[in-house]
């Protein structure tokens, strides 16, 4: 039997390896992009202003779910979940009986068919009782069984899983392996059809399988090798997406593994041993597994956004109670500068993180935008910005901060969890996608029409001949391109104007966007090929652009609550100039690191640290994980006698 990492895709070079991926990317825009736009310095306002406005009846729907949810989230505890290491059962009962677990279902499918606002909104709120709870739902619906069967899926799969999922069958969604993780190319679990064609024979193991140790329905990526069909057509195989039942013989649970944070989640190491899985199981066809899984997450990378949320506005109302009680050489802390400037921050990153998410939510609500780029930004943005606000919200509790929920409330104090929020939010950066992936995956899109227009320019492996030849092409593409980066809206101090006192800051961003445009063309023109190497350069490039959008969205928030909400209006114009002006330092700072950095010194310092010239450095501590081994012997399917942890809840 091949072990899973002895499997061939396993020594996938690099240049397979971008092959993979580049085949599952979707390449195709048929609908506009807002930010899209921002990185080829196109800043079209029009894209996200006015503010997308909801259906009535998808908002009543979700007012009246939002008020059962709420109810019922008064009655869970956060401290017994983080205690106890788990969600109770009764609690996930309830959740079912709900219909939590089928928000995003459609109702024909026995769902409550909610808007993504709504979904992130709820999310949003459970993940305040504890993230755990956000982290349960999320995996379960953003990415486990219901989304790619609802998009991808047959009508009879349809009818058999969804409405299975929706009564609260969790479901999990199995990608990462031991040795594989954001290169699929690698990937060393198999699904082998069987001779008559009617099933598929799973082996492999795969890795923090969120939900995988309660889950009764599972979405597993698996690699089908080559092989001919019974009428004798042959088929090219390829990365598979099946939905397998968690009872099916020949599956081990072997472990559930603990983290930093989130200690109520269900996450272990699932191992598959010649599991019989039907080939009506099969989502989509062979080889189309990675794009499924790709689509998959572009959605449901919202979820994330939704709850860094929540994370922002329990932050700022525990710093501004905290601010105005404690007080210090001889007024609330929250009056001295130091800390003032920290509250400030708060403030303007939580109402530029709803703003960031609801917009996001609703244009993907609405359907008529591609949103691809923007749910990506809102994840690598607001995961980013969140873990900020919550290390500013320890330090302005102090000790207190570093100090647990349980232990404040053993000694009479308050018990605010704020280590812990900052221990939970920290895998965010690292969910559905890292960061620095992230980073990677929209700095392709956000070049794409330059590696278009460059052609061969922009292959490393092109002769010079084939180079030559690309220029005459690029020439076109530029010269009609670039003159329009030279001048624009944001030029005219008249532009913008229905957004009063805000009007200077999208003229900021038109600016800002041109700018962007420019400097990535600088980029291209100067290392062509090995564009793709400068990982911090089109790190920087994102950043920007993330920025941007997030200022934009902001403003446009701001107005429309202007006019929807006047009692909020002024305050809102408040908090978007304040973020605003925080961002145009940050994006300043971003635009002269593009060219003035250490990147090419910490590179080859990192080469010699990799090399060990500097290995006498870490001489004088001990590291007392020497001689424990691998996390697993051997990851071989069968290898393992381990008794399986899985567990129901009901």
């Amino acid at each position: 039997m091949t072990s899973a990492t002895e499997n061939k895709n396993s020594g996938a070079t690099a240049a397979e390896a971008r092959a993979v991926a580049e085949a599952a990317r979707e390449t195709e825009w048929t609908r506009p992009s807002f930010a899209k736009g921002l990185y080829l310095g196109n800043f079209d306002l029009g894209l996200i202003h006015p503010w997308p406005q909801a259906r009535d009846a998808d908002v009543e729907r979700g007012e009246a779910f939002m008020a059962k949810l709420r109810e019922f989230c008064t009655t869970m505890s956060g401290r017994v979940i983080e205690r106890e290491a788990r969600i109770p059962d009764e609690y996930l009962a309830s959740l079912a009986e709900l219909g939590v677990f089928g928000m995003k279902i459609p109702r024909e499918y026995g769902g409550l068919g909610l808007s993504l606002v709504y979904y992130g909104r709820a999310l949003a709120l459970l993940g305040s009782v504890h993230p755990s709870l956000g982290a349960l739902i999320s995996a379960h619906q953003s990415i486990g069984v219901p989304e790619p069967v609802k998009v991808f899926g047959t009508p009879e799969q349809k009818q058999e899983y969804l409405p299975r999922c929706a009564r609260g069958a969790i479901t999990a969604f199995l990608l990462t392996e031991p040795d594989v993780g954001s290169d699929p190319a690698r990937m060393g679990c198999t699904a082998t059809p069987s001779d008559d064609g009617e099933s598929y024979l799973l082996d492999g193991v795969k890795l923090w399988t969120t939900n995988g140790v309660i889950a009764e329905l599972v979405v597993v990526m698996a690699v089908v090798p080559a092989h001919a069909n019974p009428d004798g057509t042959q088929e090219k195989g390829g990365i598979t997406a099946f939905v397998v039942e968690m009872d099916s013989p020949g599956i081990t649970v072997e472990n559930r593994n603990a983290f930093m944070g989130l200690r109520g989640i269900e996450n272990g190491v699932t191992r598959f041993h010649q599991v019989r899985v039907p080939a009506a199981n099969r989502l989509g066809r062979e080889g189309q597994g990675l794009k499924i899984a790709l689509t998959t997450l572009n959605t449901g990378r919202l979820s994330i956004p939704g709850l860094c949320v929540a994370a922002g506005k329990w932050s700022l109302k525990i710093a501004r109670e905290w601010s105005n009680a404690r007080t210090q050489w001889g007024r609330p802390v929250g009056k001295h500068e130091a800390v003032a400037k920290k509250i400030a921050f708060i403030a303007a990153t939580t109402f530029a993180l709803e703003a960031v998410f609801e917009l996001s939510a609703e244009m993907a609500d609405a359907g008529q935008k591609d949103v691809r780029i923007e749910a990506a930004l809102a994840k690598l943005w607001s995961t980013e910005l969140s873990c900020l606000v919550a290390d500013e919200l320890v330090q302005i509790r102090g000790g207190r901060g570093f100090e647990t929920a349980e232990s404040l409330e053993a000694r009479g104090e308050r018990a605010v969890a704020a280590e812990q929020l900052l221990r939970d939010l920290r895998i965010n950066r690292i969910f559905e996608g890292s960061s620095e992936i992230m980073r990677l995956l929209i700095a392709r899109e956000a070049v794409d029409a330059h590696l278009a227009a460059a052609g061969e320019l922009a292959s490393v492996d092109a002769t010079l001949q084939e180079k030559a030849r690309a220029a005459v092409g690029a020439s076109g593409f530029y010269a009609k391109w670039l003159p329009k980066l030279v001048a624009g809206a944001g030029l005219d101090p008249r532009s913008y104007s229905e957004f009063g006192r805000l009007a200077k800051q999208l003229r900021y961003v038109e600016r800002a966007s041109r700018k962007l445009a420019r400097q990535t063309f600088y980029g291209m023109g100067r290392w062509q090929g090995k564009l793709e190497y400068k990982q911090a350069f089109l790190g920087r490039i994102v950043d920007i652009g993330a920025e941007l959008f997030a200022m934009a969205a902001c403003c446009s928030r701001a107005e429309m609550l202007l006019r929807t909400a006047p009692e909020q209006g002024a305050a809102a114009y408040e908090l978007a100039e304040a973020y605003c002006e925080q961002a145009r330092l940050r994006v300043d700072d971003y635009f002269e690191k593009l060219w003035r950095n250490t990147d090419d010194a910490d590179r080859e310092l990192s080469a010699n640290v990799l090399a060990g010239d500097y290995a006498w450095l870490e001489a004088g501590v001990l590291d007392q994980s020497e001689g424990t081994g691998p996390w697993i012997a051997d990851a071989s399917p069968g290898a393992s006698s381990k008794e399986s942890v899985h567990r129901k809840y009901r």
